[in-house]
């Protein structure tokens, strides 16, 4: 049934890489005739995949200061959103702020991160940075949670990436959600590519993530130089980028920008994956167990759904030096079955990502028709 219906896809903004990005494609994967439409659209900023699929911005993406950095458009976004309408009969919707307030002439299906953290988690959020984003906040925090809550109830159904996010959209919009966890889409077995300088004999912990300071990742780094014997690669851009690199201690480098062949070679050849984030889903765990590789992840949000503890990883309780220390001193004294984590894995495989949206879409559908 789902063949007979005219299906598009909605995302935030398509300007960064990363996990919701990957899930966007995931998406198109699964309704390959389906046109992406979105706020902002950085070919440059966000993954190369993009270019040959129908992606439809709005009229806010001709301000190339906005493509650049979305956070700058933040006032401009509520009026964006709400100006984008769809035509399609159901309207799979990938959002963590904004692509919810799309308008459609059909139904639509909002697969939800989060609600958006800059209006019911902003002291997470936004860490230690700046006084003025907090101003700000306070000043058009009523007036966007008040369009937000609007836009959810627009929605004829909801689904939740972790049982973490099922909760927070209760609390945020009083709305029940099913859960359908997002893939782990690294494709094992495809073309590897080194990354330069970065010396494959010596054994190393990877982080990806974004940037940002609810990502902790100044924490992981700071575990790190207190152990000189570990080494850590992070992967990622955004905000805190400038200051992290500052303070990276001969043991750990910062990269930014990999083609998917070289994190195809990061994940094969690390030692283990090392996450500290309040992280909504908790993908590269995932990533790392395609190939076989343990985890220590805080135990908190979306790793609770992702690692299976003695199995996939280690959780550790606070995102503290210390307490990431413990937990990377705990993964390295546990004997790993690499078999078993990717036997685990399977849950999260985009085969039955796609089944499951196959199924909301056409239930979504049929209701609309009833």
């Amino acid at each position: 049934m789902v063949e007979r219906v005219r299906v598009a896809i909605a995302h935030d903004y398509l300007t960064q890489r990363g996990g919701a990005e990957k899930v966007v494609l995931a998406m198109a994967r699964a309704f390959p005739d389906a046109p992406i439409y979105t706020t902002l659209y950085d070919p440059a900023g966000t993954f190369p995949e993009f270019a040959d699929l129908d992606v439809r911005p709005s009229l806010l993406n001709r301000i190339a200061g906005f493509r650049r950095d979305h956070r700058n458009a933040l006032l401009a976004l509520p009026f964006a959103a709400s100006s984008i309408r769809i035509d399609a009969d159901v309207v799979l919707t990938s959002s963590s702020g904004w692509a919810h307030g799309f308008r459609t002439s059909g139904r639509k299906l909002v697969y939800c991160y989060s609600p958006a953290r800059w209006l019911y988690q902003t002291d997470a959020y936004l860490g230690d940075s700046g006084g003025a984003k907090r101003i700000l906040m306070r000043a058009v925090g009523p007036s966007l949670r008040a369009w937000d809550r609007r836009a959810a109830a627009s929605a004829d159904r909801y689904l939740a990436i972790s049982s973490a996010v099922r909760d927070r959209i209760r609390d945020a919009y009083g709305r029940e959600a099913e859960v359908v966890a997002a893939p782990h889409t690294i494709e094992v077995g495809l073309d590897e590519e080194a990354v330069p300088g970065i010396d494959e004999s010596q054994d190393y912990y990877l982080c990806i993530s974004r940037l940002l300071p609810y990502k902790n990742v100044h924490r992981v780094i700071e575990a790190i130089s207190t152990t000189p014997e570990r080494r850590l690669v992070v992967v990622g851009s955004g905000p805190e980028e400038a200051r992290l690199a500052a303070m990276l201690p001969p043991n750990a480098e910062l990269r930014k920008n990999l083609s998917d062949a070289q994190m195809r070679w990061l994940y094969r050849r690390c030692k283990g994956v090392v996450a500290a984030s309040y992280e909504d889903f908790g993908l590269t765990p995932l990533e790392g167990a395609a190939y076989g590789r343990p985890s220590a992840v805080l135990r908190w949000g979306g790793f609770l759904d992702t690692v299976i503890e003695g199995v996939t990883g280690i959780y550790f309780d606070e995102p503290t030096p210390a307490a990431i220390t413990g937990g990377l001193n705990e993964l390295e004294a546990t004997r790993w079955d690499a078999v078993a984590i990717i036997a685990a894995n399977e849950r999260f495989s985009e085969k039955r990502f796609h089944e499951a949206l196959h199924h909301a879409v056409g239930d979504v559908a049929a209701a609309g028709k009833a």
